[in-house]
Parts: structure tokens; C-alpha cells; sequence
């Protein structure tokens, strides 16, 4: 079956470069301005790499909707468009980036959840305004074929769609680090239960949450209690790191006070003690070891934090989020 009709096509050198991040550029491999598969209405199946597009519409991305023929619909759509990767790419330093977005978007590839922000109704909120970019996690992309986007949008007034941008894949220039990078996804649970820490526990049911960000990016899904919260993450160590002898967690910094769980053991904390005006724990990068002991090298680990907020903001709300050799930390987070 025709699952795609545009397919971009990637080689391992220079295209162009997009500023990310303080201090560094990216390099777009994949420049993903042009046509793609458009679709109105809302059906998950259209996020599946193997659904059939081919009777789809055509859209120039990034434009309007209402630009490209759709004039006055509001609601939900649906993009999708193929690309693959030539050459030699580290997969564990891609990210998509798709500029601006009115106003929700869910972005899948290969048909995993990889990126969202705003809020679909029910609990609607617009992220119109906020920069679409998503690391990938290594283990999505296809190495030795078709890669499919897929991007459910939703727009209430006025334009929709994915509206503008420098919109491609990219990678990190000049990789600083032989680091593995755990922004993206988490789950979040509001409230403070000691069994939130196990690696067994079954975290099916929480919010998932954008990390870095602020717990107020969930809007009407999130509203903890008593100041705390929980994070889980699980991951396995990528192959270059499996035969390192001493990993640290990079947390990044988090809004005011964590206590870092590996597999259900204490592996750091940060609190001052201070009070709301006083307490600068929330401007600390949280660099925890990672203990052999309690370590899996070759299978899956869960990473659980708790997060203790005394006022404002809340949450791990800065990068760089990930793991690397001990004595490359400063490399990993400049």
C-alpha cells in the first residue's frame, strides 16, 4: 500500500542551521518545507506508519490551512509526509522541528507520541504563540528506510495549521558530549506516595509531560496537591555508555526541591530549606550519580523524581535532561 507520496531524502552533509538552544547550532538534515498529506477530521489510526494517505489532499507546509484552500474550517486535521536518513547520523542528537502551530499539536513518528503542546479539548488551551521542537529518541527513527511524521492539529478561531518555521529534522552540529539526551516525555502524578519511586510501579494511568517545561504547560490537567509531584521516566543506556564506569543524571534545574530515584534507590536530593523569596535551590543544575549497584547496563531502568514546589512555578522546567560519563558533565550542560 501507498503510505506516503512525498518522501525527502537526507544525505550527511551541510544543509542549513537553526539556533538552538544558547551557544550552539544545529544542522538541518532533512529540510521539510513542502508538500505533505492533509486530512481534516480526527481518527488516531492516521498516526499509524502503515495507514494508507493516498487519497488524502495535498498542503504546502508551513502555511495557513485557510492559505491552502481549507478557508474558515476550524477544528481538527491531520498531516502526515515520509523522510529518510542517508549517511552516518547519530540518531541520539535528532530533533524535529516544526516552527509555530495554531493551536494544539500532537506530533508522532513511526507512530510513537514524541512531542505535544497546548491542550485538546476537553481541556482545550492554545499554544499558538510557543516554538514547536521535539528531540527523537533513538529508538523511533528507521535507519534503513521510511521514517512517517504524522501531526494531529487542532485550531479553534481564526488560522490553524502549521503556520511557519524553518520546519526539518536536525541534529547537533558538533556533538560536546557522548551523552544520552531523556528530554521529551515523562509522566507526572501530583500528590507524595513513597511506592511512586518503585520501578514496578504501573505509571499507565498519569499525565504524560513535556520535560523540560513548567507543570502550568498541562493547564486544566494538572492541579497538585499539597505542593508535590512525581516524575517517571524509563530508559535504556544507549551502546556507547553501557561499558562506562561512572554515569551521572544531568536533571537539569527544578523548580524548588526534588529528591532522584534509580530504580526505587536514592541517588541525590536538592533543598535548601529556605523559604519562597529565600531559596535558590531552584536555580541549581541537579547532577546525580548514578550507582553501579543499582544500575541496570543492558536492560530498562526508571528514573522517579519528586518535585517539591513552595510557590510560583513548579516543576523540571530547564535542560539539558540526560546521562553521561561523570567527567564530561560541564560539556554535557554549557
Amino acid at each position: 500500500m501507498k503510505t506516503v507520496q512525498k518522501i525527502l531524502t537526507v544525505y550527511a552533509f551541510l544543509v542549513s542551521f537553526s539556533l538552538y538552544g544558547e551557544g550552539f547550532y544545529d544542522e538541518r538534515l532533512v529540510n521539510l518545507r513542502g508538500v505533505w498529506k492533509f486530512s481534516i477530521g480526527d481518527n488516531m489510526d492516521w498516526a499509524d506508519p502503515k495507514y494508507d494517505d493516498s487519497n488524502w489532499e495535498e498542503i504546502y507546509v508551513p502555511s495557513t490551512w485557510e492559505d491552502e484552500g481549507f478557508n474558515g474550517y476550524d477544528g481538527y486535521a491531520w498531516y502526515r509526509v515520509g523522510f529518510e536518513l542517508t549517511g552516518d547520523v547519530n540518531m541520539g542528537t535528532l530533533s524535529i522541528e516544526l516552527g509555530y502551530i495554531d493551536d494544539v499539536d500532537e506530533v508522532y513518528i513511526n507512530g510513537q507520541l514524541i512531542g505535544f503542546t497546548g491542550g485538546f479539548p476537553p481541556d482545550f488551551y492554545t499554544a499558538y504563540n510557543a516554538f514547536r521542537k521535539y528531540p527523537i529518541p533513538a529508538d523511533v527513527i528507521n535507519e534503513n528506510g521510511i521514517n512517517i511524521i504524522a501531526v494531529r492539529v487542532y485550531d479553534t478561531v481564526l488560522e490553524g495549521g502549521i503556520m511557519r518555521g524553518n520546519v526539518g529534522i536536525y541534529h547537533e552540529d558538533r556533538p560536546r558530549h557522548s551523552g544520552m539526551y531523556l528530554s521529551g516525555i515523562w509522566k507526572i502524578r501530583e500528590g507524595d506516595y513513597e511506592e511512586y519511586k518503585e520501578p514496578d510501579y504501573d505509571d499507565s494511568r498519569w499525565t504524560e509531560i513535556m520535560v523540560p517545561s513548567f507543570w502550568r504547560s498541562l493547564k486544566h490537567k494538572f492541579r497538585p496537591r499539597r505542593g508535590y509531584a512525581w516524575y517517571r521516566k524509563e530508559f535504556t543506556l544507549s551502546d556507547d555508555l553501557r561499558d562506562v564506569e561512572d554515569l551521572v543524571v544531568v536533571l537539569g534545574r527544578i523548580d524548588d526541591f526534588d529528591q532522584a530515584y534509580l530504580n526505587g534507590h536514592l541517588i541525590g536530593w536538592t533543598n535548601d530549606g529556605e523559604r519562597l523569596g529565600s531559596s535558590n535551590s531552584y536555580r541549581e543544575y541537579r547532577i546525580y550519580g548514578l550507582l553501579n549497584k543499582y544500575l541496570n547496563r543492558n536492560g530498562k531502568n526508571v528514573l522517579a523524581v519528586q518535585v517539591e514546589d513552595i510557590g510560583g512555578n513548579a516543576g523540571i522546567y530547564e535542560g539539558p535532561i540526560g546521562i553521561c560519563p561523570a567527567d564530561e558533565y560541564r560539556r554535557f550542560i554549557d
